[in-house]
């Protein structure tokens, strides 16, 4: 039976979103020889093994039950293709079309898991806000004035292969946050899941951190980027990620952190030095405003799943 509740971990995920839209800005503080596969392999292992951390014994015992461990071993992956990918995405397509692609598909592909494995179609609701979100973000990207300094020309051959390293960081994305949702359901504990999960990604990031993440160590002011990285929007964003997906469908889940674009434009703005054209603060209104709608919209509350 399913019942009309409000969902209070909306407002979990919203501070999720803050701290993840800090992450362009603090990364953009990086020296050049650092690579982006670097920073991604470092913020989430680092995090993993904090959230592994804080929660072992739930941890290990939702690795040890078979109905949770196929759902966290399956999100792994995810975990482990996303900060590659997302990263590796900004830097070839620009931050702007990275984020664009990456975050506004996250919440069709979780939509598409969501049907393919429950037959779980999104309301209409979902349907409206999601859609003037995702055309918010891309007038955002429109909307963005970089100078003559932008690194992303309609002509440059590396903007395709960004483009679709942010399909591949969008689907990923909806990977973890689905399994998340089903390891949730299937009788896991938020932080036992978050914990397995990125637990199990963190050991898979870490010959990519051992062999690329040298330049990470050149100074203090790097080392302090990538601790706040990996303590700011990884590990407590997570925490609250996990609360957020005791109330909240995946596919709800990945269109309310679409407010992540919205606080990374405005922070370009006020500590980057950028600039956004008229476009551009228009696509702020259209993403804010239904990620509100969604946020304080009262959600169908889904009953645990049977192991």
């Amino acid at each position: 039976m399913i019942a009309s509740a409000p969902a209070p971990g909306a407002w979990a995920l919203i501070l999720a979103s803050l701290l993840w839209g800090t992450t362009g800005t603090a990364a953009s503080f990086l020296p050049d020889d650092v690579s982006p596969l670097a920073v991604g392999a470092s913020t989430m292992t680092m995090g993993g093994i904090l959230l592994f951390a804080i929660a072992a014994k739930a941890a290990i015992a939702s690795l040890r039950d078979a109905a949770t461990r196929r759902w966290l071993l399956v999100g792994s992956v995810g975990v482990f293709v996303y900060p590659l990918a997302f990263y590796s995405s900004m830097n070839l397509a620009g931050v702007a079309i990275g984020n664009v692609v990456s975050l506004g598909t996250g919440p069709v592909f979780a939509a598409i898991l969501e049907w393919a494995f429950e037959r779980r179609r999104p309301s209409r609701l979902w349907a409206v806000c999601t859609a003037t979100a995702v055309a918010g973000i891309v007038l955002l990207a429109w909307g963005s004035d970089h100078g003559d300094s932008a690194p992303v020309h309609p002509a440059n051959p590396d903007t395709g292969a960004g483009i679709a390293l942010g399909l591949l960081a969008g689907f990923a994305y909806a990977l973890y946050t689905y399994s998340s949702s089903r390891a949730i359901r299937s009788g896991a504990t938020s932080s036992g899941a978050m914990g397995g999960m990125f637990g199990l990604g963190a050991i898979a990031l870490a010959p990519v951190l051992l062999l690329l993440g040298g330049p990470l160590l050149q100074s203090s002011d790097t080392i302090a980027i990538a601790a706040y990285l990996a303590l700011g929007p990884m590990f407590v964003a997570y925490v609250f990620f996990g609360v957020a997906l005791r109330t909240l469908t995946s596919s709800t889940a990945t269109s309310i952190t679409l407010l992540e674009p919205f606080v990374a434009t405005l922070l370009a703005v006020v500590v980057v030095g950028e600039r956004l054209l008229v476009a551009g603060w228009i696509g702020l209104a259209l993403v804010l405003v239904p990620v509100v709608v969604l946020a304080t919209a009262r959600q169908k509350r889904v009953e645990p799943l049977s192991p």
